[in-house]
């Protein structure tokens, strides 16, 4: 069957169902392949309910490690954040390399040229081993001196560079797993990257207190064990993923001769990739320099902050589903001829977006407390931690919107807009903000939290502004 016989043969079988569920069980079995036809707002449920909840599975990842690794103390806690604070840099090149993947991917599979999209998903394989090479390395020889120059006691780095040094040695199964769902999302293939975090997560969820505890047969490896666990979890994921991709069981189905280096698609890719990966450098680095800081306050406010930003990014991640699906949706009908039904799609998203994170801020403003409770008992992470959740919620409905408009640029190809965005919002703006209300007022940490919540506003607003325009209805990819 060719791929266009493929196409119509699954509009065909969506059709034979109606209702919610027929369409939530659509999306789930992933047979909806073309969606530059039909409802724009079905095509945004179909391709964001597997996102969301490949999101969702994200998100476990780091609350499953929150969880355990709180159960050994402050310190452990701390180390988990100030590691997370740097490996960010590494979700950063993931994540950048991930949106040219997919803007790339998405707009071959909406011209219809499935080869051009296969050969794209091959050389970003290649692209992303190479960085991360270059990103992991000085994680990996140089865990305790990096541990130290983000603030960690002699205690913190003695019983946490272990955990550091693994997250950074498994480096590429961060890569990876971002990467090869990034090229599933472009090809409309939402519902395999989800069930590949499902399948890394119950890894994960497993291996977590048997490693850091020492439960039955295994060792007792305390916090270390828990970078173990996530990155034998990652590799799982992996490893499904690269066997879905060579068995064919993705729309996109790749020959080891795909993999034969192609220097002028690399180069391409390259070239949308710096725009992404300074995107979120410029984003990752800023969040770095926030924990820096709340690590002027103590181990406590840095702890608090970090298990709330596990709360946050819990509600944020699914979110990114949905932003995630505009991004798709503007690739592909882009790719189709079809710029007007891209930007419908853009601001049917992002009204969804807001509505979804305006009931997750009443929840997590309401319950902040006992949210954080579930983590913590001792009095300064709960204040710093409640005190975090209730600012940053508060501009979530913002942020719903911010996120969307960032995706649907990046989907289209333009990755150079959001870049430019975020060097003003977070560089220019947020932290010479967040600095002054810690150390020239009394607000302490909380002005940290209160700098997040107006950056992240402002992004969504100049977003807005900057995405009426209509120039990324004519980038080429």
């Amino acid at each position: 069957m060719t791929a266009d016989e493929e196409i119509s043969a699954s509009g065909t079988e969506a059709t034979t169902e109606t209702g919610a569920w027929a369409t939530v069980k659509l999306a789930l079995t992933g047979k909806e392949l073309d969606f530059t036809t039909g409802p724009v707002g079905r095509a945004i449920v179909l391709l964001a309910i597997p996102m969301v909840l490949e999101m969702v599975m994200e998100s476990v990842f780091a609350l499953t490690d929150a969880f355990f690794v709180s159960r050994l103390g402050t310190d452990a806690v701390a180390t988990v954040g100030l590691t997370e604070a740097m490996i960010t840099i590494l979700f950063a090149v993931a994540v950048g390399t991930g949106m040219a993947t997919t803007a790339m991917v998405a707009r071959r599979i909406g011209e219809r040229d499935v080869a051009g999209a296969r050969v794209a998903a091959a050389q970003s394989i290649l692209l992303g081993l190479v960085l991360t090479v270059v990103v992991a390395l000085p994680g990996v020889l140089f865990a305790k001196e990096l541990l130290q120059l983000m603030g960690g006691t002699p205690e913190l780095v003695a019983s946490g560079h272990g955990y550091t040094r693994v997250l950074f040695g498994g480096s590429a199964t961060i890569m990876l797993i971002f990467l090869l769902n990034a090229v599933f999302r472009g090809a409309g293939d939402a519902a395999i990257a989800m069930r590949v975090l499902w399948i890394a997560n119950a890894v994960n969820i497993v291996l977590d207190p048997c490693l850091i505890f020492g439960l039955g047969p295994f060792p007792e490896l305390g916090v270390m064990g828990a970078a173990v666990a996530t990155t034998i979890g990652r590799g799982t994921g992996v490893a499904i993923q690269l066997w879905v991709l060579l068995r064919g069981g993705s729309r996109i189905r790749l020959e080891l001769s795909d993999l034969a280096p192609q220097f002028g698609v690399i180069l391409r890719l390259f070239r949308l990739s710096v725009g992404g990966i300074l995107q979120f450098l410029i984003g990752t680095s800023s969040w770095v320099a926030m924990v820096w800081i709340i690590g002027g306050f103590g181990a406590g406010a840095v702890a608090g902050y970090t298990l709330a930003i596990r709360l946050i990014v819990f509600a944020i991640l699914p979110s990114w589903g949905l932003a995630n699906a505009a991004a798709t949706l503007v690739g592909q009908n882009l790719g189709a001829g079809q710029p007007e039904r891209a930007e419908i799609s853009v601001w049917r998203a992002g009204l969804y977006n807001m509505i979804f994170l305006l009931c997750v801020a009443v929840v997590f403003i309401a319950a902040a407390g006992p949210l954080i409770g579930i983590f913590s008992t001792e009095s300064d992470v709960l204040k710093y931690g409640v005190s975090c959740l209730v600012w940053v919620s508060i501009g979530y409905p913002f942020y719903g919107w911010g996120m969307v408009m960032v995706q649907a640029f990046n989907g289209a190809g333009d990755t150079y807009t959001p870049t430019v965005i975020n060097f003003f919002c977070y560089w220019l703006f947020q932290l010479p903000l967040a600095y002054f209300l810690a150390h020239g007022t009394q607000l302490g940490a909380t002005g940290v939290f209160i700098a997040i919540t107006a950056a992240e506003s402002l992004i969504a607003v100049v977003g807005i502004l900057i995405f009426r325009r209509g120039r990324w209805k004519h980038r080429v990819v």
